[in-house]
């Protein structure tokens, strides 16, 4: 990236995506390629385990299924439009994510956020292998034998993310037809059984519901651009991501709560093996977890990419396909040596600092200087960018501080001191953009005046 841009229109060179960031990102994905991108990314295997989260939120009653499920929409349409609002300076600049910031932060800062997006990308790398390879030996059980699930897994993430593009024209025309057919197949086949009330319960949870899913759609906002600056416009990047992510989150949690409403118990919902093996049970379940679990293959894909195109904001000069082989051994080998069920509520509290940050961007990108965004190796530092974003990551911390022990530990005695209660319609993810954004937008408008001066 050598220059300041408003909107870059290159000419496609080629059908994927060029090897290091000094070549222009060929323009080729349409409104289909990122329905079927983004719905694929919002259709994940742990979505209907994480709905027992929602349906039974921590310390509080449990809610009906409507009120889950209610909560389930509205935080997934409320995140996916930070994923979609992400997308558009991508397609405007033809900058990946990670390079974005170096028009809100300057280069040198912009390698803070970067480190912190390549370790929770690779650490969401690894998860995904696991899962995906757990999945797999319970649908194909061999002798006790993990490594073989770990190792193909592994192995397909890093193919798929030599070749980011052509594996997305494969989702579009072929995962996303079949996902569909499988989820609409255990829809039907759960809903054979009789259901309970779905209004006796709660809805105190809703706010503490609703942030699960806002939480786990703005995760994938730190990747949004490294895909949509190859999208043919800024506005079916925006509609792709809107329309395919949000319709498959939602579709994916409410499952769960299908699940957990007909076969599952509630006791054994968050038990992965138990919710596959319920999928698993109806006919020709296995057929429909199958497909489930092979297109579980691009969360990893995803993460492993993005960890690529991270990286490259450091050394812009690398070779993308060197760099996705060092991911990919890297992330199949710790697969194979680590047990990370704990892991996954770092990787958590890790993303809760995307959510701020989205914010920052946003406000300051739409608001502030848009079309003099600067993503050269030239741009200017710009360290007070630095106090919205923390103060914003203080106040999620404040509502919601997660579940690893000692940091919870340390934010708990933060609320008593600051005489801090969360409550039950607090949303961690709502609070902490907002008060990055008010924060920055004073500064953003003030850089508007002098653009325009």
């Amino acid at each position: 990236m050598t220059a300041t841009v408003d909107r870059v229109d290159v000419p496609a060179q080629g059908n994927e995506a060029p090897f290091t960031l000094e070549e222009p990102a060929p323009r080729v994905l349409g409104w289909w390629d990122q329905i079927g991108l983004w719905g694929n990314l919002g259709m994940s295997i742990l979505g209907p385990v994480t709905a027992i989260y929602i349906l039974q939120p921590y310390q509080l009653a449990p809610m009906s299924y409507l009120a889950a499920a209610v909560a389930i929409v509205v935080g997934t349409v409320l995140g996916t439009l930070l994923i979609a609002a992400a997308s558009v300076p991508g397609a405007e600049t033809g900058a990946p994510s990670m390079v974005l910031l170096r028009g809100l932060f300057g280069v040198r800062l912009s390698y803070l956020p970067t480190l912190v997006n390549v370790i929770q990308l690779v650490g969401w790398s690894i998860f995904e292998i696991v899962v995906i390879a757990a999945a797999a030996e319970q649908l194909l059980p061999w002798d006790g034998h993990r490594w073989p699930y770990v190792v193909v897994a592994g192995v397909l993430t890093t193919l798929m993310a030599i070749r980011p593009l052509g594996v997305v024209r494969i989702l579009r025309r072929y995962a996303i037809a079949l996902v569909t057919v499988a989820t609409v197949y255990l829809y039907v086949e759960l809903l054979r059984n009789p259901l309970p009330s779905l209004t006796h319960g709660s809805w105190a949870g809703f706010w503490p519901g609703a942030d699960y899913a806002i939480a786990a759609a703005v995760s994938f906002a730190p990747l949004a651009s490294d895909y949509s600056r190859h999208a043919r416009s800024p506005r079916s990047a925006f509609g792709g991501a809107m329309i395919g992510y949000s319709v498959a989150q939602a579709a994916s949690y409410i499952l769960g709560l299908v699940a957990i409403a007909t076969v599952v118990r509630a006791d054994q919902a968050a038990d992965t093996q138990a919710m596959f093996g319920a999928f698993i049970a109806v006919p020709a379940g296995w057929l429909a977890v199958g497909i489930l679990v092979a297109r579980e293959l691009d969360q990893s894909f995803a993460d492993s990419y993005s960890t690529v195109v991270s990286v490259q904001n450091v050394f812009p000069r690398f070779d993308r396909r060197i760099l996705a082989v060092v991911v990919g051994a890297l992330a199949t080998v710790l697969a194979l040596a680590l047990q990370i069920d704990d892991y996954a509520n770092f990787l958590v509290l890790l993303g809760s600092l995307f959510v701020p940050l989205t914010a920052c961007l946003l406000v300051d990108y739409f608001l502030g200087r848009r079309g003099h965004w600067d993503v050269t190796e030239a741009a200017p530092q710009r360290w007070f960018m630095l106090v919205p974003w923390i103060l914003g990551v203080a106040t999620y911390q404040l509502v919601n501080p997660g579940y690893v022990g000692w940091w919870v530990d340390r934010w708990t005695s933060v609320q008593g001191w600051l005489h801090v209660t969360p409550q039950t319609w607090m949303s961690a993810s709502v609070l902490s953009f907002a008060v990055a954004a008010l924060l920055t937008l004073p500064v953003s408008l003030a850089r508007r005046r002098t653009v325009r001066e």
